[in-house]
């Protein structure tokens, strides 16, 4: 089966970076799945799971936005903030929560909207991770 290059790089660390047959990617404009030789294309990332599927099996990480790069033989995630799923614990959870209600009550009127759309996909990750 053909595979491709993954990295998963955040500010703190790189997370990953191995030879995967398919990455799930939690999209701004929707989910997509990028397998080996997919269109050359960039994306932003809104809070989700994202997924890679590889001869070590499946692996999940939670990023809270960022950039997606993928160019036919490689997928390219730089995240905002990542971290493998297990890894993400009850204060976690909290603390961005907290940094995400105190940006939306912060937000302006042109950027309400967007605010309210994170924190809502953000709130929605979460709850479904830790099971809240």
């Amino acid at each position: 089966m053909a595979t491709m290059q993954f990295d998963l790089v955040s500010p703190e660390r790189r997370l990953a970076s191995m030879e995967v047959t398919e990455v799930q990617i939690p999209g701004a404009d929707g989910d997509l799945t990028a397998m080996p030789d997919h269109s050359p294309m960039i994306t932003t990332l809104r809070p989700g799971v994202l997924k890679v599927s590889g001869a070590e099996g499946e692996k999940s990480y939670f990023v809270t936005g960022g950039f997606a790069d993928i160019a036919g033989p490689s997928a390219t995630i730089l995240a905002e903030r990542a971290m493998p799923v297990e890894e993400v614990t009850g204060e976690i959870v909290e603390e961005l929560i907290k940094a995400s209600e105190e940006q939306k009550s912060a937000a302006s009127d042109g950027a309400a909207d967007a605010a309210a759309k994170y924190h809502a996909d953000l709130t929605m990750t979460l709850d479904a991770i830790v099971g809240r």
